[in-house]
């Protein structure tokens, strides 16, 4: 994850230098051969473009929601259950990524992933009634879900030495998929003839880009997410033997595990809220459409900068916890805007909810500094994920069904704000210096 500082000397491999091409170049090794570059440069587009696509599957429906209400016949709290399905698929379908890697290899999973996106996004807007529609959307989040999960181990096992930068790049696209879709998606859906089954359908496109640079590693069986390479001298059973005898991570030991958890789903409720309603609470104060979505770009497109700014000022302090009580202040006065003056402020409000939400990078970055080995880092982060997320899946629904019954935004409001306080709490348990393995032991 972004911003190991300590561990990633102690984590680059040591193995000798005829490695598969899955595995990664050497960070002290000899100069790497033309292959090598190449395999390492695809490995980079790869993750690029799979970052492109781990959100707009939700906020391009953000920003029709109120098209495919329409449509689809939906109510209120059905459409708050949709916004809901995103948490729940990243929870349910998160926890099975380290085990399908080490069957298959993080790339080829990851690479089934964007297939599974692809199939999503075409099949969605035309499987008819809301059934079908939560179905087809599964299926791609279910893509998304393992490609959360794999993409920071991806960089943590071809880029040992390079940790924070590389993931402050994956981030920075996330985000920027993220805010390209809230933007363009009503405009583009005007110009593809207004429909909006077009208008979801089409970023299955970039969906399929993103499976091309996986395609030359999924042959390579070689492709396992191992702790260590062989030493020198040393054959692949007795390193397999050396795995075996290294005993698991007793992760839900781990307070600082349990905090980064919390930390994560909170930080996640307020961000499925914000991709899932923001749009509808912008329409509703008497902001166009366009601009509405517009605004969530504007909110989504401020993680693009920050995402690689917040990492690299993390890893330079003792304690995170001063970072994510920042982001906090900034959601609380972003929602009270949004309830006194919604459309005056429109921008502001924008922009200090965008500023909030970076906590998804704050999250990443204490993901990879509170485990010291790559194994923990992997463990914690499908246990941070996914824990995470199941804690997310009440917020969107409760926020739609108290729309419906209130009969406008004043209470969904006040509990996104509510619960910026128990997420600063949150990030400042787990910003401590510590590491999981050491409170796992105890």
């Amino acid at each position: 994850m972004m911003g190991v500082m300590v561990s990633e000397k102690t984590l680059t491999p040591t193995a000798a230098p005829e490695r598969s091409m899955s595995e990664g170049p050497l960070s002290d090794g000899p100069v790497p051969s033309p292959t090598r570059a190449w395999t390492t440069r695809l490995v980079v587009v790869g993750i690029v473009l799979t970052a492109l696509n781990l959100r707009p599957a939700i906020t391009s429906l953000g920003s029709l929601l109120e098209e495919v209400r329409v449509g689809l016949g939906m109510s209120g709290s059905a459409a708050g259950l949709l916004t809901s399905v995103p948490p729940l698929c990243f929870a349910v379908f998160g926890v099975m990524a380290p085990r399908l890697a080490r069957r298959f290899g993080p790339a080829a999973v990851v690479c089934a992933g964007m297939v599974a996106i692809t199939g999503g996004l075409l099949i969605r807007p035309y499987a008819g009634g809301t059934a079908g529609f939560l179905a087809a959307s599964a299926l791609a989040l279910m893509g998304i879900a393992v490609s959360n999960v794999l993409m920071p181990v991806i960089v943590k096992r071809w880029f040992p030495d390079r940790v924070g930068s590389m993931t402050g790049l994956y981030s920075m696209a996330l985000a920027l998929g993220t805010s390209s879709a809230a933007a363009v998606t009503v405009p583009m859906t005007q110009a593809l003839g207004g429909s909006w089954q077009t208008g979801l359908a089409v970023w299955a496109g970039l969906a399929a880009a993103a499976v091309l640079p996986w395609l030359p590693f999924v042959r390579d069986r070689a492709a396992r997410p191992a702790e260590r390479a062989p030493a020198r001298g040393e054959g692949p059973a007795e390193a397999a033997t050396a795995r075996a005898e290294r005993p698991a991570l007793r992760i839900t030991r781990s307070r600082t595990a349990w905090a980064l958890a919390v930390f994560f789903g909170l930080q996640a409720t307020a961000a499925y809220i914000t991709m899932g309603w923001m749009p509808q609470i912008f329409r509703d104060a008497g902001v166009p459409a366009g601009t509405a979505g517009l605004l969530l770009a504007v909110t989504m497109v401020m993680g693009v900068p920050l995402a690689f700014v917040i990492p690299r000022l993390a890893t330079r302090l003792p304690h995170q916890g001063p970072i994510a009580v920042a982001l906090g202040i900034c959601g609380l006065l972003g929602y009270g805007g949004l309830h006194l003056a919604p459309a005056e402020g429109a921008w502001a409000w924008a922009l200090l909810i965008g500023i909030a939400n970076c906590s998804f990078p704050l999250a990443l970055t204490m993901v990879g500094m509170r485990a010291r080995s790559g194994a923990g880092v992997a463990q914690l982060s499908a246990f941070a994920q996914s824990t995470g997320y199941l804690i997310s899946i009440p917020g969107p629904l409760l926020v739609g069904v108290l729309y419906q019954h209130s009969g406008g935004w004043g209470l969904p409001l006040a509990l996104m704000a509510a619960l910026m306080l128990p997420q600063m709490a949150a990030g400042v348990l787990a910003g401590r210096d510590r590491v999981v393995e050491d409170e796992a032991a105890r």
